[in-house]
C-alpha cells in the first residue's frame, strides 16, 4: 500500500528534499569541525521539516509561521553557502543557491495563497553572482 502525506506532494518540499541531498554530498567533503558545516547541516534539515509541519496546520497563521521559519532556514543555507565559498571550502555556490531561490520562491507563493489577508512586502530579486 503506497500512502503519502499531504506535504509529499508539495513540489516545494521535494525541491526542499533535493537541496537536503545536494548539501549533504557537499558536506561529506567538508570538516565537521567547521561552523557552517554544523548550520548547512541543521539549517538544510529544517526546511523540508518546518514545510511538512507548516502543511499540515489548520489555520492559515499556523501554516504561514511554518513556511516563514522555512523561508528564514533556505536563507540562512544560502549564507553558509557564501561564508563556505568565500573561505575556499567550495569552489562555487551556484547550483545550491538555484535550488534555494527557487525554494524561497515557491515559499513566497504558499504564504501568498494560504494567507490572503496578509501584509506582504514586494518580492526581493535575489542575485547569485
Amino acid at each position: 500500500m503506497n500512502k503519502s502525506f499531504g506535504h509529499e506532494k508539495l513540489e516545494v518540499y521535494k525541491t526542499s528534499i533535493r537541496f537536503v541531498s545536494w548539501s549533504s554530498s557537499l558536506l561529506e567533503d567538508l570538516p565537521k569541525t567547521h561552523s557552517a558545516h554544523k548550520q548547512l547541516e541543521r539549517a538544510s534539515t529544517s526546511i523540508p521539516l518546518n514545510i511538512a509541519e507548516g502543511n499540515g496546520k489548520f489555520t492559515p497563521a499556523d501554516r504561514c509561521r511554518f513556511f516563514d521559519i522555512a523561508r528564514g532556514s533556505a536563507l540562512e543555507c544560502a549564507a553558509c553557502l557564501d561564508v563556505l565559498e568565500v573561505k575556499g571550502q567550495i569552489s562555487t555556490a551556484d547550483e545550491g543557491k538555484e535550488i534555494l531561490h527557487a525554494i524561497v520562491s515557491m515559499l513566497i507563493g504558499l504564504v501568498r495563497s494560504v494567507s490572503q489577508d496578509r501584509v506582504h512586502e514586494p518580492q526581493a530579486s535575489y542575485l547569485t553572482h
